[in-house]
């Protein structure tokens, strides 16, 4: 009986069409958030595989659960899209996490602007065509005490562009303890090597006098370039140059340039760090920096100093490729205008948290009597990160969750707003140094629903926050 009722079963392998598939409800939210075009793409591939596959030849349409397999595919690709998550990894310039968040206050400020037509490239005294640097000669000039200033895209753009530009085919002299690698493969040796210029190298791993510097300079001598060593530091018996020696005691034709990296200016709580002014101040000729990291902009490079020299970039044939849009342009001078205004939203994320970091231990025991049976309050270490800094770290709090640290990291970065915490010791770890205010509140709703009130399988509940969160 149960053979007969097998063999009269039908069997179809007549998959649905895609445009009828395109109107079910449920992937209403995926194309709202992927687009329509990716959805199909994402349906075709799909259904191509279903084709070649052993199970669809003998079982037709009947072996697959196709709408559980399409929500599942489609969350894996609204995984990829950029979303706001929360920093609880201590790390308060994350890389990896868009290094310095915008102020809100920032951000606002500068929406008509970049909502509407504006004067990127017109002199509005004149009505002639300008160039696209608007107030920031002054604001830098103002805040570093530099003649001029040049925005690029980031600071990689800015050592290439000076070198390029001041050094091709003469030579460059760098200490052997500045030759770094930074994240993605970018050597301070090769960078030299593509820009043409030629590198000669001087003193130790450790020690670099200004002797040193001094006695390598030829007639084919156009640059010293001093360079932030950025995410890593050498410590016992070491020694640098003096810039302010180097800069009395080089030839007036040979160029002093500092990749200074971080972005400290005038920030109170980086006193470890030598400063853009104290380097300006010290007889840099060029001074470049980094705008998303403690100065806490959007992603650029700023190159401060001699004004002949800038004036000299800006006319590089590369100057088109690497120099920023209005939305950067506009985001830095309003920046910098409530930085010298001394506003709370002109100081970057790091010198914000740094200055709060006692406010984690509230914070944490806030977190512990919220949730007593899930949670244990601890100490840690902050860093600022993002190649700032290297060799300081900060004393604050922070918690681990009871359980499975793999599986912890996983379901909460499944979360409507993905929390991003760190595995220390064999436990699942939240640094709340790295964590703002507003996003703390957050946290502790995202927390709540996921210690206290989940119910069934974990993943699943985080799979259906992640769709949730697109309608």
């Amino acid at each position: 009986m149960k053979a007969n009722q097998k063999a009269n079963q039908k069997v179809s392998h007549r998959l649905p069409q895609v445009e009828q598939l395109l109107q079910q409800h449920f992937l209403s939210p995926f194309i709202e958030k992927l687009s329509r075009p990716v959805v199909t793409k994402v349906i075709r591939s799909y259904f191509a595989e279903i084709r070649q596959s052993a199970v669809f030849k003998l079982q037709g349409c009947n072996g697959f659960n196709i709408i559980e397999a399409l929500t599942s595919r489609l969350e894996g690709v609204l995984l990829q899209r950029q979303t706001a998550v929360i920093n609880a990894t201590g790390t308060i310039i994350h890389t990896n996490l868009g290094r310095s968040p915008i102020d809100p206050a920032l951000w606002d400020a500068v929406k008509e602007v970049n909502t509407s037509y504006n004067n990127l490239e017109l002199k509005l005294e004149d009505g002639k065509r300008g160039q696209r640097k608007g107030l920031l000669n002054t604001l830098l000039a103002t805040l570093t005490g530099a003649d001029a200033g040049l925005l690029v895209n980031n600071n990689a753009c800015s050592i290439y562009l000076l070198l390029h530009e001041l050094a091709k085919g003469k030579e460059v002299i760098v200490s052997r303890g500045e030759q770094i690698q930074i994240g993605g493969g970018f050597r301070i040796p090769d960078i030299l090597a593509l820009s043409g210029a030629k590198l000669v190298e001087v003193g130790t791993t450790n020690i670099t006098t200004a002797d040193d510097y001094i006695d390598a300079i030829t007639e084919n001598t156009a640059m010293v370039l001093v360079v932030h060593q950025s995410n890593f530091a050498i410590r016992g018996f070491t020694e640098s140059a003096d810039i302010n020696e180097l800069s009395r005691r080089l030839p007036k034709e040979v160029i002093l340039a500092v990749d200074q990296g971080s972005g400290v200016t005038c920030e109170p709580h980086f006193p470890e760090e030598k400063s853009v002014l104290k380097y300006i101040s010290a007889g840099a000729d060029l001074v470049c920096f980094s705008g998303d990291k403690i100065l806490g902009g959007p992603q650029a490079g700023i190159i401060c100093g001699d004004a002949s020299l800038i004036q000299r970039l800006e006319k590089n044939p590369m100057m088109r490729a690497f120099r920023s849009g209005r939305v950067v342009l506009s985001l830095i001078e309003e920046l910098l205008v409530r930085k010298l205004n001394e506003q709370e939203s002109g100081k970057g994320i790091s010198e914000r948290l740094v200055a709060q970091l006692a406010a984690s231990l509230a914070k944490a025991d806030r977190l512990t009597r919220l949730f007593p049976s899930h949670i244990e309050i601890c100490s840690l270490k902050a860093v600022v990160g993002g190649g700032t800094l290297p060799d300081v770290d900060y004393a604050c709090w922070g918690v681990t969750l009871a359980g499975d640290p793999l599986k912890l990291s996983r379901d909460l970065r499944l979360r409507s707003t993905p929390i991003i915490g760190v595995i220390q010791k064999k436990q699942f770890i939240l640094n709340l140094a790295s964590v703002p205010d507003a996003d703390f509140e957050r946290l502790i709703v995202l927390l709540e629903g996921y210690l206290i009130d989940k119910k069934g399988d974990v993943e699943s509940d985080c799979r259906a926050e992640r769709v949730k969160a697109v309608i």
